[in-house]
């Protein structure tokens, strides 16, 4: 085997690897005679086949095998060699010209890590802005726990429902006069205007008392997820039992008794550590803000082109979603693309302060445990189909760099803990107000955008707003050897209702 190298510019490297005709045959007559006595063939005892008839038989797979493993052991002996540390998986081109039996030529290239000097983080300092939770804001908490709450009443018998009311119904769909499989339902509670239902059939329940009977026209959507209701024309026959007025909840212990809680006084002690929580994390976004900073001010080193446009692309994408959702798209667009630079100096950024904080954590002993690799696998897993669990698994322990990938956010997050162990923190109270807009504080050593959004568009928190401009990039595993996960329109409806919409799930009240 024979490697040259073909380039060396910056991080790029390239090279070209000659595997002889001789090495692979040799690599297929090791395997064969490692599983000749395993195999079994007609006329032969067990163990006893020849090794040219299995070679005969299993020629083309054991030469791809050999070819597979050669190339992949030569790839990996030319980084050893040249102790190289790759940035990417390398790419690989055989020679088109290859037929089996002759010498194999493979050309590959990839991006190595570059070299970083490590900096002095004894002499670091922060500051670190606290707030102390106030009575307002707890109860601010509860308040809008109580609202979204919502409560109704039954009404009198002669009050007719309207927009934000709940009523109940009893309902048969038809098509063409046909009742159709999942039409059916009694005792149904819709909240008029909520959009549970398909477009026109909430409108018409307005206006309607207890006991009344009304027969509802209604045109199912051409994407609905019942593939024989899709554009049809509909009727429901619907038997109203009773409207609810929305009734104001009471912030009492009757309403953290709802909760699985024993009294307001225990609601608001649980509302006191969620605020607190949330204050907190706010502090650590703001020191480790001001980490970042100290560190990309002080380090400036070439990044590998492919991890940056990789971290360009995932926030490019996100802002694209965003923009999409804004009330003049097209302007937010162009507004983007104005500044489509920006963004790329924020991927570049947070590739490097990635990078840094890897070094840091490497030569400083820090590292994801095992217990906690097996947390983020499965909480990562939860994303597919729990049979697809399995595949996800065995991808991470075929894909060494996924696994990596997956690992990178929290080892990230560890580094950055250490960093605050070493530094001379120095304490400051402050209002929350003081302490977010502290946050939003753009250093003038960051070349960042000012805005995301179109100048008439409400204000929107996006992928490269200032806070997460200073976020080190975090890489998922590769998607397209990852089962796919099944998007919201492959799921079925939440319930039979072949008129009802999937329902939100509220999240369940902890005790």
């Amino acid at each position: 085997m024979q490697t040259q190298e073909t380039t060396n510019e910056g991080l790029k490297r390239a090279y070209k690897m000659t595997i002889t005709a001789a090495e692979v045959e040799a690599r297929v007559d090791a395997e064969v005679k490692k599983i000749a006595p395993q195999m079994r063939m007609p006329g032969f005892r067990p163990g006893k086949v020849p090794a040219n008839l299995v070679k005969k038989k299993y020629k083309d797979s054991l030469m791809q095998e050999a070819l597979n493993s050669s190339i992949q052991d030569g790839v990996q002996k030319t980084l050893t060699d040249n102790k190289l540390r790759p940035a990417t998986q390398p790419h690989l081109h055989l020679d088109s010209d290859y037929e089996p039996g002759k010498d194999v030529v493979v050309d590959f290239h990839f991006e190595v890590l570059p070299d970083i000097t490590l900096p002095a983080i004894d002499g670091l300092k922060l500051e670190r802005l606290q707030v102390e939770p106030t009575d307002a804001e707890v109860n601010e908490s509860i308040e809008r726990l109580a609202k979204g709450q919502k409560r109704f009443e039954t009404a009198a018998k002669s009050y007719k429902a309207a927009e934000g009311d709940q009523i109940i119904i009893d309902f048969e769909g038809k098509v063409d006069g046909v009742p159709f499989d999942g039409g059916k339902g009694e005792g149904m509670a819709v909240e008029i205007g909520s959009g549970q239902l398909i477009p026109g059939f909430e409108d018409q329940l307005i206006g309607l008392k207890a006991n009344d009977e009304k027969v509802i026209n209604v045109t199912f959507p051409e994407d609905y997820n019942a593939e024989n209701l899709k554009g049809k024309a509909a009727t429901f026959d619907i038997v109203v039992g009773e409207v609810k007025k929305p009734a104001e909840t009471k912030i009492d212990d009757d309403m953290a008794k709802g909760f699985g809680l024993e009294g307001l006084d225990q609601l608001r002690e649980l509302m006191k550590g969620q605020v607190e929580q949330e204050l907190n994390g706010l502090t650590r976004t703001y020191m480790k803000r001001q980490l970042l900073d100290i560190l990309a001010a002080d380090h400036d080193f070439e990044v590998p082109p492919s991890m940056v446009e990789a971290e360009f692309s995932q926030i490019w994408q996100q802002l694209q979603q965003e923009a999409a959702r804004e009330e003049d798209p097209e302007a937010a667009k162009a507004e983007m693309e104005a500044e489509k630079d920006d963004y790329r100096d924020i991927a570049a950024r947070r590739v490097r302060l990635g990078l840094l904080l890897s070094e840091i954590g490497q030569a400083n002993g820090v590292e994801v445990n095992q217990q906690e690799m097996n947390m983020l696998v499965q909480q990562a897993a939860q994303q597919y189909p729990h049979d697809q669990h399995e595949a996800f698994v065995r991808y991470l322990q075929e894909n060494p760099m996924a696994a990596a990938q997956l690992r990178a956010p929290l080892f990230e997050d560890k580094v950055v803990d250490f960093l605050f162990e070493k530094a001379e923190v120095t304490d400051k109270t402050v209002t929350r107000e003081e302490l977010e807009a502290a946050i939003e504080a753009e250093p003038e050593a960051k070349a960042a955008p000012k805005k995301a959004a179109a100048k008439k568009a409400p204000a929107k928190k996006t992928t490269a707003k200032k806070a997460d401009a200073d976020k080190p990039a975090e890489k998922k595993p590769a998607a397209k050897k990852v089962p796919a996960k099944k998007s919201d329109e492959d799921k079925p409806a939440a319930k039979k209702t072949a008129a009802k919409k999937p329902a939100a799930k509220k999240p369940a009240a902890k005790k």
